[in-house]
């Protein structure tokens, strides 16, 4: 069978692909992997940023002895998979990203920052700090989100431009739910045309969140591209 990575998002865990997975599991031999300080996985000391991030990928994968792989990334696991095809594209195959923001400015990564104070998400969003508290433990969930902060911080200075879109040349698909309201679908179309061998997707009625993201759909779109 064929194998496939899965990617989650900022704030995220693999935990939260046990679904996709078993849907997949007749298909694919799926991987799917925690960033380190995320899902209860130790922290590596390192700062939250996208290229620690992909090395962590390439570490996996070399540890694994797998010399490419198809990566399929949620969110920020999308924005790793595209930074991997940039700079290491030998060891990249097809990429599928969902929800994956591309556009990155001062303007943009202060706009997700504002989201990312643990206290005022503890006061107004009590029951989404009891997720993120099961989810990286009591004890980590703050320090997970407060460099999740300066992880966006980083992209407003250091991103892909449109040179390193335009230099990308896996074949990718780049889904958007029509419903998302982090990822608008003009920064998707501009990026989508700099690439040279994308497709755009848009989910009619999907929101942003991976839970809120039908199973049966996103196997089927996983399946009709990866293979």
């Amino acid at each position: 069978m064929k194998e496939l990575v899965l990617l989650h998002g900022a704030l995220g865990s693999k935990e939260q692909f046990k679904e996709l997975e078993k849907a997949l599991s007749t298909e694919f031999t799926i991987h799917a992997l925690d960033f380190s300080g995320h899902g209860r996985r130790p922290s590596h000391h390192h700062a939250y940023n996208i290229q620690n991030f992909a090395h962590e990928v390439l570490d996996w994968m070399n540890e694994h002895y797998m010399k490419t792989i198809d990566i399929f990334g949620y969110s920020m696991g999308g924005y790793v998979a595209l930074w991997l095809a940039r700079f290491y594209p030998d060891r990249v195959g097809k990429i599928f990203t969902l929800g994956t923001k591309l556009k990155w400015n001062e303007a943009e990564a202060e706009k997700e920052i504002k989201m990312l104070n643990p206290e005022k998400v503890l006061e107004k969003v009590p029951a989404f700090a009891q997720t993120l508290a099961e989810r990286h433990g009591e004890h980590e969930w703050k320090s997970v989100m407060s460099k999740t902060a300066l992880l966006m911080k980083d992209l407003a200075h250091t991103h892909l431009a449109d040179q390193d879109f335009i230099k990308i040349q896996q074949t990718v698909l780049l889904g958007r739910g029509g419903l998302d309201n982090m990822v608008s679908l003009d920064e998707t179309d501009y990026v989508h045309h700099l690439l040279k061998n994308s497709t755009f997707k848009t989910y009619d009625g999907v929101e942003h969140p991976i839970e809120k993201v039908p199973v049966p759909l996103l196997s089927r779109e996983i399946e009709k591209f990866f293979h």
